[in-house]
C-alpha cells in the first residue's frame, strides 16, 4: 500500500482547474488502488503562517535545546513535516500565480524544508552540503496556467519559475521521480485553451499508470 500526501493550493472552491485536474487524478487512481492512503492538505483554503524570527531561532537550535517557547513555535510545521515523511508521492494541484507558486503553497514549502527533519547540512561533504534524508519519493504537479507555452521546450518556457522552484525545493524532501501536467491559456479562453484541457484530461490515465510503474 503507498501512502500519498495530497495538497491543493487554489483559493478558489469552485471553477477551480487544478482542483479539477487534482480530482480527475485521484478518481483514476483510486480506480487502480482503491487501499491506497491519501492524507488531505488543503493550503488553498487554510494557508500556512509564514515563517518568522522566532520559527527561525527554532528551527535552527538543537532540538534538546529548545526551549517550551521554541517548541511551540514549530508545532505546525512539525504537524506538516509528519504528514511528509510517510508519503511515497506528493501530489500538488497549483495555480501559476505571476509565474510562479502561490503564496499559501510557498508558505507550506517553507514550513517542510527543516534542517534535521527533512534535510541535512554538513560541510564536511564539500560543495554539497544539504542532503535529502529521505529518498525514492516522487512529486506530480497538476498545474493551471493564465497564459501559455509554460513547459520544458516550449517558447515561452522560460517564465515558468512555478515547475522548477517547486521540483528543485522537492529534492530536499527525497522527490527523485517528478511529474507535471497542466492546463493553460484559461485567461484567453479560447480554442487554445479548450485543446490545452481536452489534453490534459486525457493524459491523466497514462500519467497515473506511469506513476504506478514506479511503486515497488
Amino acid at each position: 500500500m503507498a501512502t500519498i500526501l495530497r495538497i491543493d493550493s487554489s483559493p478558489r472552491s469552485s471553477r477551480s482547474l487544478s482542483r479539477d485536474l487534482s480530482k480527475k487524478f485521484f478518481n483514476e487512481w483510486q480506480k487502480h488502488r482503491p487501499d491506497d492512503l491519501i492524507i488531505a492538505r488543503d493550503v488553498g483554503k487554510e494557508a500556512p503562517p509564514t515563517v518568522t524570527e522566532e520559527w527561525i531561532a527554532a528551527a535552527f537550535a538543537k532540538s534538546e535545546a529548545r526551549t517550551e517557547e521554541q517548541k511551540e513555535a514549530l508545532v505546525y510545521s512539525d504537524q506538516l513535516v509528519d504528514e511528509l515523511i510517510p508519503a511515497d508521492i506528493i501530489v500538488f494541484s497549483v495555480p501559476m500565480y505571476n509565474y510562479g507558486l502561490p503564496a499559501s503553497l510557498k508558505a507550506w514549502v517553507d514550513q517542510v524544508v527543516r534542517v534535521n527533519r527533512t534535510f541535512s547540512f554538513d560541510l564536511s561533504r564539500g560543495e554539497q552540503p544539504i542532503e535529502a534524508i529521505q529518498s525514492g519519493k516522487t512529486a506530480v504537479i497538476l498545474s493551471a496556467s493564465g497564459e501559455g507555452y509554460y513547459f520544458d521546450g516550449q517558447k515561452n518556457s522560460g517564465d515558468n519559475y512555478l515547475h522548477p522552484h517547486l521540483f528543485k525545493c522537492c529534492e530536499l524532501l527525497g522527490v527523485e521521480y517528478q511529474y507535471s501536467l497542466g492546463v493553460e491559456f484559461q485567461e484567453f479562453a479560447d480554442d487554445r485553451f479548450e485543446k490545452s484541457k481536452t489534453e490534459a484530461y486525457a493524459a491523466i490515465p497514462g500519467l497515473v499508470q506511469d506513476i504506478m510503474s514506479n511503486l515497488v
